[in-house]
């Protein structure tokens, strides 16, 4: 697809071509839409979000996933525990 119109060619000091057109800085500040995306992610938690509960809620997931694992599943988690795929859980050894 090409261009529809005609960019400047440029050097280290601006346009190459004497009473070219010359490149005008472009910024953009995110700051207020950052601010006004993350008061929309409170606003839909909601106050009664509480993160420590959900961390609570999330250790008590994992050690619902890891009980009662048989010796082959018990040896595998201890393979990914050692190479560094999932973290230690009590003492290094899946919940019982």
């Amino acid at each position: 697809m090409t261009p529809h119109g005609h960019t400047p060619p440029t050097g280290p000091d601006g346009p190459t071509e004497p009473g070219g057109p010359a490149l005008v800085p472009f910024d953009v500040d995110l700051t207020s839409q950052e601010v006004a995306r993350r008061a929309q992610v409170m606003a839909a938690l909601g106050p009664d979000w509480d993160p420590i509960e959900v961390l609570r809620g999330e250790e008590a997931a994992y050690d619902l996933l890891y009980s009662g694992l048989d010796a082959e599943q018990q040896r595998v988690y201890e393979e990914l525990v050692a190479a560094g795929v999932l973290p230690p859980r009590g003492g290094g050894r899946a919940a019982a």
